[in-house]
């Protein structure tokens, strides 16, 4: 059984700049033979649940101020709206027609650089609770025994107030974040989890909330956590990659 995974997506350059996390993004694509991948995105932020039936979902550049050649990639995956429909009968969402955000489309860039496997995103509903979005993932669980990946994409550590270079050293407050993190999905503590804007340095990292709540989602669609990367973008993109069994 595929498990689901938590991946911290970066800076949008992490489609085209050598750095571990590419690389490591790279290798985890050639270990998976996924039928489908649904994704939930912190770039599709919404009020109620959505899912795109789009069969051909457009690369949507949701950034600024890069290179021309990363407005020039293109990730032309197909959709699965069968599936798409059958998830919005069965987590009651609401069907739309959108295409693949960058944090999607980078990391899937990635991990399947061919294209060939279907994929259909789910928004993120900011407005539930960290109890109801780790229940989502619960619904979703069922589908890894039908071969489809279930990806939360968002960032371990996401404050871009305070980037840096990007091969600057990680700032105490970062580490100490993201080690409560490790802990407690090693622990396997989901109440803690589930308060994790109690954390230390929780605020200090986390802004907004919504780069860490796909970490929920990926967390109740599957079982024990093992952190399958670590590494540090920009002194406080902490890059790290959960695969939960």
């Amino acid at each position: 059984m595929l498990p689901s995974l938590f991946i911290s997506h970066g800076s949008p350059m992490l489609a085209l700049t050598r750095t571990p996390a590419h690389d490591f993004l790279r290798g985890l694509g050639q270990r998976l033979q996924p039928k489908a991948v649904v994704v939930v995105s912190a770039h599709w932020a919404s009020r109620q649940l959505l899912v795109s039936t789009s069969a051909h979902p457009e690369t949507i550049h949701d950034f600024g101020g890069f290179p021309r050649e990363l407005f020039e990639c293109q990730y032309p995956a197909p959709g699965e709206p069968e599936l798409a429909l059958r998830l919005a009968r069965e987590l009651n969402a609401v069907p739309t027609e959108r295409g693949l955000d960058h944090g999607a489309w980078v990391p899937l860039s990635l991990m399947f650089p061919q294209a060939e496997v279907p994929v259909v995103s789910l928004s993120l509903p900011v407005q539930w609770s960290n109890a109801e979005l780790a229940a989502l993932g619960e619904r979703l669980a069922a589908l890894r025994d039908e071969n489809i990946l279930v990806i939360g994409s968002g960032s371990l550590t996401h404050n871009l107030y305070e980037m840096q270079a990007r091969d600057a050293a990680m700032p105490a407050w970062v580490g100490e974040f993201a080690d409560w993190v490790e802990a407690r999905l090693a622990e396997d503590d989901r109440e803690a989890l589930l308060a994790w804007e109690s954390a230390p340095k929780a605020r200090e990292n986390h802004p907004t909330p919504e780069h860490f709540q796909p970490l929920l989602v990926a967390m109740g669609a599957g079982g024990q956590a093992e952190r399958l990367h670590h590494s540090v973008e920009h002194g406080v993109l902490a890059m790290d990659v959960y695969a939960f069994a």
